[in-house]
């Protein structure tokens, strides 16, 4: 008999990676990772681990309703997997508010509901429920699940959640809410299981990526984090300014005469890396490039993300470790040290042989912060949300 499956969607601003889990139990194994390409026409789908990777571009029009796109992604996984025996499918969803503090079962109702956050995440949270309707459109019944970047942060104090606003508008929901809790989730779980003394230590966790964020925790648990209200607040990422004054808000809106369109559009597309170096978006290009805009992003970068690992470690009341994941965190040793130097002062010592192979335990022996780099993964905490709220009778109805 053919093995039930579970998939996962992590849905970003013009990416969608998909995992593809055997169901064993209450557990659910890994066999196959894939990634939908949107950047430009046509799409290409990527299937990066399973029994036969491939590289294919997609008919499908990315204007197109998404489970066109969906369907012929399927089509092509059903040549090396069964795609009759899928029993569910669980989401990342970007922003839960103070709606949900962890995975849901996904109804009319819930969808409504986080509907109305897509201002708050308007790069993520749209895609992510296309691909739930999608799905909806495409499989019927089947059931879905969402898991959320939010979650995580909701053992934080109200005293970090707090901005010096007026009480009542912070009763509305303008508060720091914090993103990428999938990733700092798994990490905390692997610190738990790989590195048993830091189990409840103080540990900074920078995920890096085209989105980029820090995570102070404490016994594994969120105790303050760089992102707030948006995912536009904290250190500069690929296309986003990061921390900006709100006065430079009001400037572009009252005296440039830019609408607030125009500024989404500015803060979330044409900053970051891309609107200081006028060159790229992507840290491996401005890494290569000689030319002096391209090392001044960079410089800022790290500087931003040195200042935001000092500032949670006061959060945190000391230092013990700092962890490096995600696509920048995990594979840039220029980048990594960089930011070490800034922090001499606080523990921090690389051994640079050690960080340019990418190693696993990246900081100086005898050091006082351990440095540590850990590749991520969201789908299989995904995963493994998804199995925690389905009902065992939801999954066995997809029998064949």
């Amino acid at each position: 008999m053919s093995q039930r499956m579970l998939v996962t969607f992590n849905a970003g601003s013009s990416t969608v990676k998909l995992g593809l889990f055997a169901l064993e139990g209450d557990e659910a194994r890994r066999i196959g990772k894939g990634m939908i390409d949107f950047h430009k026409p046509p799409l290409r789908f990527h299937l990066l681990e399973g029994p036969d990777t491939f590289d294919v571009a997609l008919e499908s029009d990315p204007a197109t309703e998404l489970h066109e796109v969906l369907g012929e992604a399927f089509r092509r996984l059903s040549w090396h997997y069964d795609m009759d025996q899928l029993a569910a499918a669980g989401h990342r969803i970007v922003h839960g508010g103070d709606s949900f503090a962890g995975p849901i079962l996904l109804d009319d109702a819930a969808l409504e509901t986080l509907q109305a956050l897509t201002s708050l995440a308007p790069l993520h949270q749209p895609q992510g429920l296309r691909l739930v309707r999608a799905i909806n459109r495409l499989r019927p019944g089947l059931p879905q699940t969402a898991s959320f970047d939010t979650a995580f942060h909701r053992t934080q104090p109200d005293l970090v959640r707090r901005f010096a606003i007026p009480s009542a508008l912070h009763d509305e929901g303008v508060k720091r809410y914090g993103f990428h809790g999938l990733s700092y989730k798994f990490i905390a779980s692997e610190i738990a299981k790989s590195e048993p003394e830091l189990a409840g230590a103080r540990v900074v966790v920078a995920h890096l990526g085209s989105g980029a964020s820090l995570c102070g925790l404490a016994g594994g648990r969120s105790c303050d984090t760089s992102m707030g209200f948006s995912a536009l607040d904290g250190v500069p990422m690929a296309t986003r300014c990061g921390a900006l004054d709100p006065g430079a808000v009001l400037h572009f809106i009252m005296q440039k005469g830019m609408s607030p369109v125009d500024v989404e559009d500015l803060l979330y597309r044409r900053s970051g890396l891309l609107g200081i170096s006028g060159i790229s978006a992507d840290s491996r290009e401005l890494i290569e490039s000689a030319a002096p805009e391209a090392a001044e992003a960079l410089e800022l970068f790290c500087f931003r993300i040195a200042g935001e690992i000092a500032r949670l470690a006061a959060t945190l009341g000391g230092l013990d470790a700092v962890v490096f994941t995600a696509g920048v965190g995990e594979n840039q040793p220029p980048v990594r040290a960089a930011v070490a130097r800034r922090l001499n002062w606080l523990g921090l010592k690389l051994e640079d042989a050690a960080n340019v192979v990418n190693a696993r335990s990246i900081g100086a022996a005898g050091a006082r912060v351990k440095i540590l780099v850990i590749a991520t993964d969201e789908e299989s905490v995904i995963a493994d949300e998804a199995l925690s709220v389905l009902q065992p009778d939801s999954l066995a109805a997809r029998r064949s």
